[in-house]
């Protein structure tokens, strides 16, 4: 069922665990001076091995609170078993569908991505999971779908980052048709080899490496096909910052800072910033995806 996408990343780019440092020290980081500005071949340099333990010590996902460190306190209070994805609107065989049917049905593959936060901070991250496109075909897009949207579970009694109005809950985010079904879209399940933590998502993450990080929607509950652009948790926060299709672009800066640059996680406070690539560095295979289109104006 999988198109096979090929890989150009190797285990050795994968971001070391240990780099997944205190959030105020990537940030810090990033306005240290001198601070050393290095190209494109910079991209390519590898990385050392890290821990599990400062993978998923280092994650944005605000249902358990804001610091980067919230998620790793907080998520194991969240039930994911039983779970089951609610796939419906423009579908053939709209129902709920138990993440044990979702996971017999689909192809699990390896998926080395890098992976660029707005914030701009960057890393390398091994994935497992599925094309997101195998699991539209199991419930059956009908013409005129134009767009999918995704939605996060909302489970206050388990979450405690909800019950503060930092944005408006549930989580939902939201891809062109042509953006879900591209090969390079996957539904994450799994992280360097393990069964991906709740922290990051579980039990399944939608991952879209040419976008910024928070278009890559944790622990999904529903998929709804639609022939309208839907809503998403952060344009709906502040829609001159974080517009619907947030591609990496460094040529449309953030309105309170640069995103020409970016740090990589890893080489603590004095980590050298690199060069942000086009479409996080995807371009060959989704610039089509945009062409024609004002990509400052649809940012």
């Amino acid at each position: 069922m999988a198109h096979r996408w090929t890989n150009d990343l190797t285990l050795a780019d994968i971001t070391p665990e240990a780099a997944f440092l205190n959030r105020r020290q990537v940030l810090a980081g990033l306005g240290a001076t001198g601070l050393a500005i290095a190209g494109r071949q910079a991209q390519a340099e590898t990385l050392e091995p890290n821990s599990w333990d400062e993978i998923t010590s280092y994650n944005n996902f605000y249902e358990f609170g804001t610091d980067k460190d919230d998620p790793k306190k907080h998520a194991h209070q969240m039930t994911i078993t039983p779970w089951s994805v609610r796939i419906d609107g423009m579908v053939d065989r709209p129902g709920d569908y138990p993440i044990e049917q979702i996971m017999a049905a689909m192809t699990i593959e390896d998926r080395i991505y890098r992976l660029r936060c707005v914030e701009r901070w960057s890393m390398v991250v091994p994935w497992s999971g599925f094309e997101l496109a195998d699991l539209l075909a199991m419930a059956g897009v009908q013409a005129g779908a134009q767009y999918v949207a995704f939605e996060t579970l909302l489970r206050p009694s388990e979450m405690p980052g909800t019950r503060y109005n930092v944005i408006e809950w549930p989580y939902v985010e939201g891809l062109r048709l042509d953006e879900a079904m591209h090969p390079l879209t996957i539904m994450a399940t799994g992280l360097y080899g393990k069964p991906l933590p709740k922290q990051n998502g579980a039990p399944l993450r939608l991952v879209v490496p040419w976008k910024y990080g928070y278009k890559s929607i944790k622990s999904v509950v529903r998929i709804t096909l639609t022939d309208r652009q839907p809503p998403t948790a952060w344009n709906k926060y502040s829609a001159t910052e974080y517009g619907f299709y947030s591609n990496v672009n460094p040529n449309v800066d953030h309105p309170r800072w640069s995103q020409k640059y970016e740090q990589r996680v890893g080489g603590g406070l004095f980590a050298r910033k690199v060069e942000t690539l086009m479409f996080n560095g995807y371009e060959a295979e989704v610039a089509e995806l945009y062409e024609g289109m004002d990509l400052v104006k649809n940012h």
